[in-house]
């Protein structure tokens, strides 16, 4: 998992400009092949009668060649909880302007950017709008969501595999957002790391297509498990696939039995009213509870001025 291996170190970058990094921390490159032994490392890993190997035992849920379990927790408690120091700033600050953030979370080619510049162009000239835009290289969606007439702004990961809060930190100072605004953060096409980073968002979705197969959740269940709503993505596909969309919304809840799902397709614009109706009531919900917020500081300050 990339909090023990540092993926990302000193590869991230904000419209071009590198971002200081917070965790300094790395693994050695290793050229060509080598005899693997386990005399080295805890063995961690379970092999069962299907020769199946499964290195997602013990307490780090997950494996590192030469690196203790207990290390490897360690190392993934600091920088989450680094992580998460930087995440509640940013939830602040959108609290502080009633700004809506949503963390668009994927795996590469299930149609996230197509349906979020579809959904950006729906909600055009409604509401204040903004993106920020994560890939590891290019600044390609940023272009594409620029097209829409909403402001976006890139961000590069580098050898990074996810967004973390305090890149998006750096990516706020750059991007003008109105109050009452909604902002998407699209981050890298990864199901795996993207789950255990919390950049301060309101809500994490995550978009599945059709056209990858039933079983995603059960096989990246921490995404689904963090994920308020799932949108099934490209259902206009169906009539030419083999999915089950019943055993997927199932496995979608075996992992998340609270979790949202709704119908979507950019192409064909099924589901598109649904979804901009849910995005237009998590935002009233979240403006009635800043303007509520607003009105007890009023009163307490005319209770203390005896008004």
């Amino acid at each position: 998992m990339c909090t023990v291996c540092g993926c990302s170190e000193g590869e991230a970058k904000v419209e071009g400009q590198a971002i200081r990094p917070y965790q300094a921390h790395s693994h050695a490159l290793i050229q060509g092949k080598f005899p693997h032994t386990h005399a080295a490392h805890e063995h961690t890993h379970t092999h069962s009668e299907q020769d199946t190997h499964d290195y997602g035992q013990g307490a780090a849920r997950a494996h590192a060649p030469g690196m203790t379990q207990a290390r490897m927790v360690q190392i993934e408690q600091d920088i989450l909880g680094k992580n998460n120091q930087y995440a509640q700033q940013n939830r602040q600050y959108f609290a502080s302007k009633a700004i809506l953030a949503l963390n668009l979370v994927s795996s590469p080619g299930s149609g996230k950017t197509t349906l979020l510049t579809e959904t950006l162009q729906r909600l055009h000239g409604k509401l204040p709008l903004a993106v920020i835009e994560g890939d590891q290289q290019t600044n390609h969606d940023a272009e594409r969501i620029r097209a829409t007439g909403v402001p976006a702004l890139q961000i590069n990961t580098g050898k990074g595999c996810h967004l973390d809060a305090h890149m998006v930190g750096h990516a706020l100072e750059s991007l003008s957002l109105a109050n009452g605004g909604l902002l998407f953060i699209e981050n890298v096409g990864n199901l795996v790391c993207p789950a255990a980073f919390d950049l301060g968002e309101a809500h994490k979705v995550v978009i599945l297509s059709v056209t990858e197969g039933e079983d995603k959740p059960l096989k990246y269940p921490d995404m689904f498990h963090a994920a308020d709503i799932m949108l099934l993505n490209k259902v206009d596909l169906l009539p030419y696939l083999k999915f089950d969309v019943q055993q997927c919304e199932d496995y979608a809840r075996r992992v998340n039995p609270n979790i949202k799902i709704l119908h979507v397709s950019a192409t064909s614009g099924e589901g598109m009213e649904t979804w901009l109706a849910w995005l237009m009531q998590q935002r009233s919900g979240l403006v009635a509870q800043h303007l509520n917020a607003l009105e007890q500081q009023v009163q307490a300050l005319r209770n203390s001025l005896q008004l």
